[in-house]
């Protein structure tokens, strides 16, 4: 299986790639980055690419894939609802509409957030937009597409978030993380079940277009 993943830097990124390059049916991992992030196997290939709204100039780098893993996102602190779509709802819609023009046999999963808002009504801006995006991903006609909204994620294998706040969050409140894992598998995952779920679905689907934590754990 050859795979193409969006978003290696981020912290669900960095999880997803970490399982795809364990994974000895994953043959060849495309990855799309800004900027080289320096991890070298055989199985991975980065193409760095500035312009996320225009693929066409690496077209032929995208054909004779099977799966796509979008992990690509930001939090919506301090954005203006512009902005927050242009990188949530704009860039993926871009990447998905080539994608789907070059591989119609794909299957693309989004990892989307839990609490989007599938009516696109809400009021809250973040989950409104994640609601329009997987509506939209939803319409395409790719071989099958899977929206993935964990809640809490857990970072294992010394994976961490770019994001300061974050890596502070976690340190601080990594005993209670642990507990809630065990205690409340509803609304917590981990970077390497999430990994792990992404790559079974790409490969046998799943039981549902939409996806809770729970769902994924049990994957």
């Amino acid at each position: 299986m050859k795979v193409l993943l969006f978003g290696a830097s981020g912290m669900v990124g960095q999880g997803v790639l970490r399982e795809c390059l364990l994974d000895p049916e994953v043959t060849g991992i495309v990855s799309i980055v800004r900027s080289s992030a320096g991890q070298q196997s055989p199985k991975l290939r980065e193409i760095v690419h500035q312009d996320f709204l225009d693929f066409s100039a690496i077209e032929a780098e995208l054909a004779g894939l099977d799966a796509c893993f979008f992990c690509l996102g930001v939090s919506s602190a301090g954005m203006s609802e512009e902005n927050y779509r242009r990188i949530t709802y704009d860039i993926t819609m871009a990447a998905a509409g080539t994608l789907v023009k070059l591989n119609p046999q794909m299957t693309f999963i989004y990892v989307s957030g839990a609490g989007t808002d599938s009516s696109e009504n809400r009021r809250t801006m973040w989950a409104r937009v994640k609601g329009q995006t997987e509506n939209a991903l939803l319409r395409l006609p790719f071989k099958a597409a899977y929206m993935f909204r964990p809640g809490m994620i857990v970072p294992l294998h010394g994976i961490k978030s770019r994001t300061k706040v974050y890596r502070i969050f976690y340190t601080l409140l990594w005993p209670p993380l642990m507990l809630a894992r065990a205690l409340a598998p509803k609304y917590v995952t981990t970077t390497e079940k999430l990994g792990r779920a992404m790559l079974i679905t790409a490969k046998h689907g799943a039981p549902k277009p939409v996806l809770e934590s729970s769902d994924i754990n049990k994957l």
